[in-house]
């Protein structure tokens, strides 16, 4: 995996020149960026970056970049872990400027070594949630919020949501390496880098929800140009193999 995350940097740098040309002079560009999204972003952020321009990131759960954006903080360019749509309809993002990186599904992953949970179909899910002690999930991430909603639908949150744990970004990755919990039901991309972690797969289709990850320009920016410049760097094809070896399907 390193080795292939490296060749998709490596190719990125090689877009370096193209990306000078679409952003006359250097700018600032400040993005609010989910947290599931952190490693991709801190791996190319330097490669846009090394063609004169400055990305100022702040890295958070959707709902809480959300906040910050309702509360009027400024921005040029937000990435989430789900359709970014809703913004647009709201009149937050410029329309024309949204951009999708990938989809990934919710999975269960354990610490290495540890027992695997049944979940090759929603009732096999349904007694491993009911019969682990603890479960790491992602609390207020994207993913976390639809496995809350899952376990209503299921009709089993009062007997599962107090056995769960969550926290700020990678607290759901540190919970499970430790073994701390009996597993986590999380998306992949916030698991990857985190070691002694072994990915199980993505939950039954018919119990599953695919995030998609996208992103925008702020209808407020003030670089909408260089905003609209880092997105466009942020989907090349050498830049969509590393949101690929992050654990990101295609769009």
């Amino acid at each position: 995996m390193k080795r292939a995350l490296s060749a998709a940097i490596i190719g990125v740098s090689l877009l370096m020149t193209q990306l000078s040309t679409e952003v006359s002079q250097a700018a600032e560009v400040k993005a609010f960026v989910t947290g599931a999204a952190k490693r991709v972003f801190t791996a190319l952020a330097p490669q846009f970056e090394a063609a004169g321009h400055k990305v100022t990131a702040e890295f958070d759960l959707p709902p809480s970049l959300m906040k910050r954006v309702d509360a009027g903080e400024p921005y040029d360019v937000i990435i989430l872990s789900y359709d970014v749509k809703p913004l647009i309809d709201r009149g937050l993002l410029v329309p024309d400027s949204r951009t999708a990186f990938g989809k990934v599904g919710v999975g269960v992953a354990v610490q290495k070594g540890a027992p695997k949970p049944d979940f090759h179909s929603a009732e096999a899910f349904k007694k491993s949630l009911l019969d682990a002690k603890l479960i790491a999930t992602s609390g207020e991430g994207s993913s976390g919020r639809y496995v809350a909603s899952l376990l209503q639908k299921m009709g089993i949150a009062d007997q599962v949501t107090p056995k769960i744990r969550s926290g700020p970004g990678g607290t759901s990755a540190q919970l499970v390496s430790r073994g701390e919990v009996d597993f986590v039901v999380s998306g992949l991309p916030p698991l990857i880098g985190t070691p002694n972690i072994e990915w199980l797969g993505y939950l039954p289709e018919e119990i599953n929800s695919w995030l998609l990850f996208s992103g925008g320009v702020s209808a407020k920016a003030k670089e909408p140009a260089a905003g609209r410049a880092l997105l466009n760097f942020l989907t090349t094809p050498a830049a969509m193999a590393v949101w690929k070896e992050n654990g990101l399907e295609a769009p």
